[in-house]
């Protein structure tokens, strides 16, 4: 009875991690396009957020908000590739918002899933079942035909599309691997990506020209209360995603984590196509979605057959010096 249990209530927290990502990831696209449409400088932006991240997870810990342990350079050591990549990915992400159109953004980012799949495999992890491979195959495929309607190419805007695909699947795996191997939770993650990006976005603002004339921009304007009110909603927001992707992925796991942004980017996709400037519809989009949604659909229930039929064990360490022991 406990053991039933306790399976149910591993199922609903997997499926809230997962519906609490992809709703949220959907949001921030539209948020970060706003922010993007009136303040350009994406990187400023981007540290502008982790540093709201980082100062509001100490806050917590410090007040009884959040649990987790200090700052330990070991811990911080293993995380950094996961923060480098982590801010690659954004960073090359916002700049391609500069140019690409919502819809055409993520057909180009639903490609994550099927590079994941390719990592998992050249990593040694067991072989997915058939039905799984050949569903994000069918997904991938989807994308790639929704792409071909795109007659507003911007060829430096998809390179940083594809650009960004790559580090999504670098640092997603990195994560599932410390969820499950050094036993941090979600906030303990975020809290040392955010802490470790600081350095690095410092010097890539500075590196790239941004700063400082990106600082008295956004000081010019604060006078606008609706400027304001997005940005503060996009510092809000990029904290919550942040938060559910690496819950997502570490209770789920990093295939999990890029199939539900592939399914959530079928809502994007279907918005962007009326909000913040449009797109105009051809047939090849509707059936690259169609496509598209058959091979998320089809991996859905794929999984839930697997794991229906065998439970695999999850490796839960709370304490990683006992682990180490």
């Amino acid at each position: 009875m406990d053991n039933r249990l306790d399976a149910d209530s591993s199922s609903s927290l997997s499926l809230i991690a997962a519906m609490s990502y992809g709703i949220t990831s959907m949001a921030m696209v539209f948020i970060n396009k706003a922010v993007l449409m009136q303040y350009s400088q994406s990187l400023t932006l981007l540290t502008v957020q982790q540093l709201a991240t980082t100062l509001l997870i100490h806050i917590g810990r410090t007040m009884g908000y959040t649990k987790y342990k200090g700052f330990n350079l070991t811990t911080a050591n293993k995380l950094l590739l996961i923060s480098l990549f982590y801010n690659a990915n954004v960073a090359f992400a916002l700049a391609s918002l500069k140019g690409v159109n919502i819809p055409m953004y993520i057909a180009i980012k639903r490609l994550t899933p099927l590079a994941v799949l390719i990592a998992g495999i050249f990593r040694g992890k067991r072989t997915p079942s058939l039905q799984v491979i050949l569903s994000v195959v069918l997904t991938a495929a989807g994308v790639l035909v929704a792409a071909l309607g795109d007659f507003s190419f911007d060829l430096v805007g998809y390179s940083m599309a594809f650009i960004s695909v790559f580090f999504q699947t670098m640092y997603l795996v990195l994560v599932e691997k410390s969820g499950a191997e050094d036993g941090l939770s979600s906030i303990e993650i975020m809290f040392y990506n955010s802490l470790l990006s600081l350095p690095f976005l410092m010097f890539l603002i500075i590196a790239m020209g941004e700063f400082p004339s990106s600082l008295s921009l956004l000081f010019a304007k604060s006078s606008s209360f609706s400027f304001m009110l997005i940005l503060l909603i996009s510092l809000v927001m990029g904290i919550v995603l942040n938060y559910t992707m690496f819950l997502c992925t570490v209770v789920n796991s990093a295939l999990t984590t890029t199939i539900v942004g592939v399914l959530k980017g079928v809502g994007s996709t279907t918005l962007g196509f009326f909000l913040l400037g449009g797109v105009e519809a051809h047939a090849l989009n509707v059936t690259g979605l169609a496509i598209n949604t058959a091979g998320g659909i089809w991996y859905s229930y794929a999984k839930y057959n697997q794991r229906k039929n065998k439970q695999p064990p999850r490796i839960t360490i709370p304490d990683l010096e006992a682990h180490r022991k």
